[in-house]
């Protein structure tokens, strides 16, 4: 590695970021007069690399994102896809992560969308072909300084991000976001919304609870009300700083790493695949608790985890912070406990104790467990709509489903293009598409609890 510190790699970062936004403003102005891009007289297999200007060495080719499991799909033909061109004459989009890239065993292969077909693929060899119309970027892979540049004016750059911004901090502002043409993030405003990428369906949500009186049978014999289970301390969140204030008042299990106070059962259940996979064995143990304190890593609209759905699916209360809009995604008007509701840690905990000593209360939390019990228009038509699944085999992943979003749309362009090159300028150039903030933005993360002035200067 060379020399020059942090400080160099931050400002070499911040100027690349700058330049590539730049280059990426200019790329988007022009994308309605594609020319034949460099190297375009090369045959496939032997096309130039894309240029790194900024002294990239390269993307990490081993990163696996974090997140729902997926299964992978084969691709899909869409109802109404009646392409016949050969696959030479199809579009090429890139998967610039190739660690993502959802077909295997291969490196390329041909889709077949709803509205026409591309080729797919993760060699970055046609990274700087004419037809190489779109390079899909995960972001917690995504550095500016290690972008393919210069960026073509003939390409789209589409981002997949389902992680909150902590993953990738420059994706939650506009220089950052601004950089893609196309997104699917959590947020509801992308162009490819992965808002329920937790949630495998309805049936999730109505899954049997354990009986009350099994719970309270739990209590007797010395299991706290409260559950909270967290490894990954320190988030922009700051939940544990209310987490521990909130255990001044009441009586809380803590079995990670994060303001750990007991132990669990077994060697087994302290493997933390255990917890990632729903292990049968965990997912028991942690039903038993009445309450599940469900503190996101950071506060953003729409970003909600397995931390929101996996209470639920359990029959338990989830003690929630995390989305500022999560009341649009629940079953009904009383499913779980907001935290930012109270006042005070103080005044949650007299409301959970209450509930813990009044179990008819207690179970009016439940009752979107029972037959027509969802009444969350929203929700159902949301699960509805979505295309893709979690865990369905009949359904495509949301890769593959992005990835025919991107298809699809860069299809339209082209011929939108040819249609524009054709009348000579008497129909309009497809105007270019750039993300917006809201498709990926946050705001600033505050204290779990308390305010900024009242921490001390080395807790800021």
């Amino acid at each position: 590695m060379g020399g020059g510190g942090p400080g160099r790699v931050v400002r070499r970062g911040l100027c690349c970021l700058w330049a590539t936004l730049a280059l990426a403003w200019g790329a988007g102005a022009a994308l309605a007069a594609e020319g034949p891009g460099p190297g375009a007289a090369e045959g496939e297999a032997g096309l130039a690399a894309a240029e790194e200007p900024c002294g990239a060495e390269g993307w990490a080719q081993d990163a696996v994102p974090p997140g729902a499991a997926f299964v992978a799909a084969a691709s899909y033909r869409g109802p109404g896809n009646n392409d016949t061109r050969s696959n030479k004459a199809l579009p090429i989009l890139l998967w610039w992560s190739g660690s993502l890239f959802p077909h295997f065993p291969g490196d390329t292969e041909r889709i077949d969308c709803p509205r026409g077909s591309c080729l797919v693929t993760r060699s970055r060899r046609v990274a700087r072909h004419r037809r190489t119309k779109a390079l899909i970027f995960y972001g917690t892979d995504f550095r500016a300084y290690e972008a393919p540049l210069p960026r073509l004016a003939h390409q789209t750059w589409a981002l997949f991000h389902e992680e909150s911004p902590m993953n990738n901090y420059v994706l939650s502002h506009p220089p950052g976001i601004q950089l893609f043409n196309y997104t699917a993030t959590f947020r509801r405003e992308s162009d490819y919304p992965l808002t329920l990428q937790w949630l495998p369906g309805v049936g999730y949500l109505r899954g049997p609870a354990v009986p009350l009186a099994e719970k309270d049978a739990w209590r007797r014999k010395g299991y706290a009300p409260v559950l909270y289970m967290q490894s990954h301390c320190d988030v922009p969140s700051d939940r544990d700083r209310y987490v521990r204030e909130l255990m001044k008042y009441i009586q809380v299990d803590s079995y990670g790493k994060c303001l750990h106070n007991r132990e669990l059962p077994s060697e087994r259940l302290r493997d933390t695949s255990t917890a990632t996979t729903e292990d049968s064995e965990f997912m028991t143990f942690i039903a038993r608790y009445k309450f599940h304190l469900a503190l996101e890593n950071a506060i953003c609209d729409d970003y909600m985890t397995e931390k929101l759905w996996r209470p639920m699916h359990l029959g338990a209360v989830p003690v929630y912070r995390g989305s500022p809009a999560v009341r649009d995604w629940m079953p009904n008007n009383l499913s779980i406990i907001l935290i930012d509701d109270f006042d005070s840690p103080q005044e949650l905990a007299k409301y959970l104790d209450f509930l813990d000593k009044n179990g008819e209360e207690y179970m009016k939390y439940l009752e979107y467990k029972n037959l027509g019990g969802i009444k969350n228009q929203f929700l159902l038509e949301s699960l509805e709509r979505r295309e893709w699944g979690v865990n369905d085999m009949t359904l495509p992943n949301y890769l593959n489903g992005f990835e025919c979003f991107i298809c699809d749309r860069e299809n339209t362009r082209v011929k939108e293009e040819q249609e524009h090159k054709k009348s000579q300028g008497k129909i309009p150039a497809p105007r270019p598409r750039i993300a917006q903030f809201e498709h990926m933005g946050c705001p600033m993360p505050t204290p779990g609890f308390g305010i900024v002035e009242d921490l001390s200067g080395g807790d800021r």
